[in-house]
């Protein structure tokens, strides 16, 4: 995990995040899965905040490892990245249109969520000692 800077932050924040289209149907496939991942380089190019660490597109489901800025919210980026790219699925592929019919999208509402974090000992031992780290009196490592 990389500390990543901007101008008056620095941080080191990645998520994993999975959502599934509705209903679970398994159709992130036949270049479906390809397409999706194509779109997610593009909203990559237009969001420069956002990193692609991992990506993988199984037939029912979406995994991302992803690094954003704490600013955002994850929210917010999992509402662009679920935006930019069911729209463009459900455009280009007329089977997608038949199988989601109306106004509702192909992907599910809901996404989950897990922060990749350091060691927890290590954060223990870190808020335990920080104050002798500090003073230059221990040398501990995260």
């Amino acid at each position: 995990m990389e500390t990543r800077r901007q101008a008056h932050c620095v941080y080191r924040c990645e998520y994993h995040i999975v959502w599934i289209p509705r209903y679970r149907y398994k159709v992130l496939t036949n270049g479906v899965d390809k397409y999706l991942e194509i779109k997610l380089d593009e909203v990559r190019k237009t969001y420069l905040e956002i990193e692609f660490i991992e990506k993988k597109i199984q037939p029912d489901h979406v995994h991302l490892l992803v690094s954003f800025p704490p600013k955002h919210s994850i929210a917010r980026v999992v509402q662009i990245l679920k935006q930019n790219t069911g729209k463009a699925l459900k455009d280009k592929f007329d089977f997608l249109k038949d199988r989601y019919y109306g106004a509702g999208g192909i992907w599910s509402v809901g996404y989950f969520v897990s922060t990749v974090g350091l060691n927890e000992n290590a954060i223990r031992n870190y808020v335990q000692h920080q104050e002798k780290e500090d003073l230059g009196q221990a040398k501990l490592e995260l």
